[in-house]
């Protein structure tokens, strides 16, 4: 039997549904290696970090702009599979960074880069 992969995506943020192109969440550990002078030459053990969340969104840009990114502070994103699924929301979301890029293609878009607070698999 063949094994079924999740596939596409829906992206909300606050609850209004976003046209995106790419979505790109990273999740760093904030573990850090603990460096220390012993007979082996060599490190021991780690501390534990604070997690983060970033979020890279490639969206595009509709004629009426919905969403005004670069005010987006406290947002809900969800992202949810097409069919089935779980839906992961990232809440305290806010944006740091937006850019524009425009192609030979007639495709303007907006490039987001965003922080979370919190990630909740539901």
């Amino acid at each position: 039997m063949a094994l079924e992969y999740v596939g596409s995506i829906v992206l909300d943020v606050n609850s209004v549904e976003v046209e995106v192109t790419d979505f790109n969440p990273t999740e760093t550990t904030g573990k850090k290696l603990v460096k220390t002078m012993n007979s082996t030459g060599r490190a021991k053990g780690y501390t534990q970090g604070i997690a983060t969340w970033e979020l890279a969104i490639t969206a595009v840009v509709p004629k009426d702009t919905t969403v005004n990114w670069a005010q987006i502070a406290g947002a809900k994103l969800t992202q949810t599979p097409l069919g089935s699924g779980k839906r992961t929301t990232y809440q305290g979301v806010f944006v740091t960074q937006v850019g524009e890029q425009y192609t030979v293609d007639n495709e303007a878009r907006i490039n987001i880069t965003a922080f979370a607070l919190n990630k909740i698999e539901e």
